[in-house]
């Protein structure tokens, strides 16, 4: 490392945290209904939208009602992208007259994007239309980053609301968090994109002669406004096959700044937003400090892991051996390195490097972030919520410890709750254990990895746990395009999103009804230190030793196996 890879970490830290208590405080006004410098321009439009889908925005809704609307708008946006996808042949902005996806893959696909997954079993430029990327993907890109903004806020009012049912109105707090809290940011990142030379465009794709005269496709496309939505909603579907790692889709270093920011910018300035919530910016502190003392391991483990010489290449200088295989040359090896751990501690799931080529080590911090549950920052509201979740565990622990009632912020813990975070801590288990297993243990879906050995497992393991932790990558040589693949994957993005949202709601809704006791001196405090050491064990005994034994068959062995 030299000094230009330390000032990327300085400025990717700094243009994360400043702004984020900021845009913290504009999401809580936003959502909440408050006047803000965007309400002169966007309230008419969210009033206009209210009328003409029959919505009374002072209507509120129970936890059940708020769950049933948020299922129903998800199915029918399951259904709707499925369509597309399939008779994308038949439909316009189909330059390329792509046929439409074998309905597997569609299925896979359609559930990928309502799950803010963006699983991608196919290769964007070469498998979907202007009109698929654009109606299809890009739409479910800003609704699912919405739902899952929306669960935040719900539970946030849980939490902080006393003696009531209400949860707010579904309907209201997508349509808020898609108007402000995305459009406009997504705008300002679409523009500096195309700034950098990211392609926007309808046209056809362009034609050129290689010099050995044989015809080169280069594809094009609307490509800017969705990498902004796919990085800033923690989304990572890329519009072309290797996603940021085109160049296209990333083409200088200040476009892979500006992406990389993206992905943990709003993420970050929720944990402030729920400050605001609970009229304790102390807890914010709190949860950012757990955050980015588990984000500063794993980016420590990483650089380190990826700077260490191949020991195969251990007979020559060390100056020849640059730490490159598999990483784009114009970013380098830290820029790759500060992606991988950001996209898999986000839940976004985009690359600019082939994870498949990490060092073992580097791939098994890459799992480690997504298997405690997309919580180190996690995505849009679905990390926070995430983190919450660990903070009622670690309550409750701490509750035990000293013989007393768990509570939080002055709400009791009680056997609901409990057996509700327990049903939590099983979401990822089922997900990566056992579906991962079944298709360990089947010849046919075994035959998806490329590698023999313990590489090969981690590449099966890996795809796993990307869909249960809703997160999207992929080790590059994983074969997941198989009808067997396609649907069991499916299964487990839905187990990992709605395995935590319908909890999430449960919990809001029962803590909303409960009434607040004072917090007192005999409280136990939840925003000092010894609260984030419990918080930061918790998540990693927890929702880590869970998967100890899969992880020393697979990147264990595999880094044994190169003779470090």
């Amino acid at each position: 490392m030299n000094s230009h890879d330390l000032l990327l970490i300085v400025a990717f830290l700094a243009l994360v945290l400043v702004p984020a208590p900021f845009l913290g405080r504009f999401y809580y006004k936003v959502m909440e209904g408050q006047r803000t410098f965007l309400s002169p321009l966007f309230l008419p439009v969210e009033r206009a939208i209210y009328r003409a889908c029959g919505i009374r925005p002072e209507d509120e809704q129970d936890w059940k009602s708020y769950t049933l609307a948020l299922l129903a708008f998800n199915l029918v946006g399951l259904v709707l992208l499925f369509a597309i996808l399939l008779l994308q042949g038949l439909l316009p902005l189909n330059p390329q007259n792509l046929p439409g996806l074998e309905w597997t893959l569609a299925f896979n696909t359609a559930v990928s994007f309502v799950t803010n997954t963006n699983w991608q079993a196919y290769s964007g430029e070469a498998s979907l239309s202007y009109l698929s990327q654009m109606l299809g993907l890009t739409v479910q890109n800003f609704v699912s980053a919405a739902v899952g903004l929306a669960v935040l806020v719900a539970l946030a009012r849980g939490i902080s609301r006393k003696s009531t049912n209400n949860l707010g109105n579904f309907w209201v707090d997508l349509t808020r968090a898609t108007l402000y809290g995305l459009i406009p940011l997504c705008l300002l990142l679409a523009l500096l994109l195309v700034w950098q030379g990211v392609p926007q465009t309808f046209l056809d794709y362009a034609h050129a002669l290689t010099v050995q005269g044989a015809d080169q496709s280069i594809p094009l496309g609307p490509a800017a406004s969705q990498i902004a939505i796919k990085q800033l909603g923690t989304n990572g579907g890329g519009f072309f096959g290797v996603n940021s790692a085109h160049p296209f889709e990333n083409p200088t270093i200040w476009s892979n700044l500006f992406e990389v920011v993206s992905i943990i910018l709003i993420p970050a300035a929720l944990v402030f937003t729920f400050g605001h919530y609970v009229k304790d910016l102390r807890q914010s502190r709190a949860i950012l400090g757990c955050m980015l003392v588990l984000f500063a391991l794993g980016l420590g483990v990483t650089l380190w892991a990826e700077y260490q010489p191949n020991p195969a290449l251990s007979a020559l200088p060390v100056e020849q051996v640059a730490p490159l295989e598999g990483k784009e040359s114009r970013f380098g090896t830290t820029a790759s390195v500060l992606w991988a751990v950001t996209t898999t501690a986000a839940s976004n799931g985009s690359v600019n490097a082939m994870h498949d080529s990490l060092n073992p080590l580097s791939g098994m911090v890459a799992m480690l972030n997504m298997m405690v549950g997309e919580v180190i920052f996690g995505g849009v509201g679905a990390g926070l919520y995430g983190m919450l979740l660990f903070v009622l565990v670690a309550v409750f622990l701490a509750g035990l410890m000293v013989g007393r009632t768990p509570e939080y912020l002055g709400k009791k813990l009680e056997a609901r709750e409990v057996r509700l975070l327990v049903a939590t801590l099983l979401v990822m288990p089922v997900g990566v254990l056992v579906l991962g297993a079944i298709a360990a243990s089947l010849p046919g879906p075994a035959s998806a990895v490329s590698n023999p050995g313990a590489h090969g497992f981690s590449q099966l393991l890996y795809a796993y746990t990307s869909g249960t932790a809703n997160n999207g990558s992929a080790f590059g040589g994983f074969g997941a395009n198989t009808p067997f693949h396609n649907l069991m994957i499916a299964l487990a993005m839905l187990i990992g999103r709605f395995g935590y949202i319908l909890p999430v709601l449960a919990i809001a809704g029962s803590l909303a009804a409960k009434k607040a006791t004072p917090v007192g001196p005999n409280s136990f405090p939840t925003h000092g230190l010894l609260f984030v050491s419990l918080l930061t064990a918790t998540i990693l005994l927890v929702g880590g030793l869970n998967f100890l034994p899969t992880l020393v068959l697979g990147p264990v062995a595999d880094h044994l196996t190169l003779g470090f």
